[in-house]
């Protein structure tokens, strides 16, 4: 029978487990006895991680979230004791640029798009009858506080991300029944390799992002995501929003005449 009362019985399968949120989410949840399958495009990564954790902890497996074809080989091929998994996390996600929008790379669109929609949609798809005939489980979804407050720059990351909130919610009422609890975690300024990414490997842009701030960690995200799905059974956590102490929700951009 599904429980997670006890954290030793933590089964959780990771996207975008070679860096920032899913290797924090990794490391706290083998940390309290639990088993990880840590997925992401980084081989090398995988391999580190699971070197840390150790292999009787750590099922790695290289894959792109975007390639259905790839998640659907992945997911039927994980072996025992991984594959009794009540914990997905879909993570991966990522931005791309900060220009304005009708300027932006429609490529950049289209790899947001991509990962941050189709990808987690084909992660909870595919694990969803997993739980449901295991008899429950949680899944947690990586928004953003971008989700619910746009900001220039981000038109499509904060679109995919308020698609991930509505796609969490809608899926809850899914699952009414089904013994699977759903969360959606909204993080704000974290400082990862989020804006390193989103610049395109240029640090400089990337560290001027947090300049002057303290912003939240991959282990503070990892946190409440472990948090959330420790509670007992019958307690849902639909959302979890997060902001930086040192950040808050500005003005309106109200643009006038000079």
């Amino acid at each position: 029978m599904y429980s997670l009362l006890d954290p030793s019985r933590f089964v959780v399968f990771i996207t975008g487990a070679t860096s920032g949120f899913g290797a924090a989410a990794a490391r706290r949840y083998v940390a309290a006895g639990g088993k990880v399958i840590a997925t992401g495009r980084r081989e090398d990564r995988l391999v580190q991680l699971r070197d840390e954790l150790g292999a009787e902890n750590c099922h790695i497996i290289a894959l792109d979230v975007r390639d259905r074809h790839q998640m659907e080989a992945a997911i039927a091929a994980i072996p025992a004791p991984f594959d009794a998994i009540n914990i997905v996390l879909a993570n991966a996600g990522l931005a791309l640029g900060i220009g304005p929008a009708a300027e932006a790379s429609l490529d950049d669109w289209q790899t947001m798009i991509d990962t941050n929609v189709s990808g987690l949609v084909y992660t909870v798809r595919l694990l969803l009858p997993g739980l449901i005939a295991r008899g429950g489980g949680h899944v947690v979804t990586l928004g953003s506080v971008a989700g619910e407050f746009a900001y220039p720059g981000a038109s499509v990351y904060a679109a995919s991300k308020a698609f991930v909130k509505h796609f969490a919610l809608a899926i809850r009422s899914d699952l009414q029944g089904k013994n699977v609890r759903v969360t959606d975690i909204e993080p704000g300024l974290t400082e990862t390799e989020f804006s390193v990414v989103r610049f395109n490997g240029d640090e400089t842009k990337a560290n001027n992002v947090y300049s002057g701030t303290k912003p939240m960690t991959a282990e503070d995200i990892a946190e409440s995501i472990f948090w959330a799905t420790s509670l007992p059974e019958h307690v849902n956590v639909n959302k979890i929003q997060l902001m930086a102490t040192t950040q808050a929700i500005g003005a309106f951009d109200i643009h006038r005449e000079k």
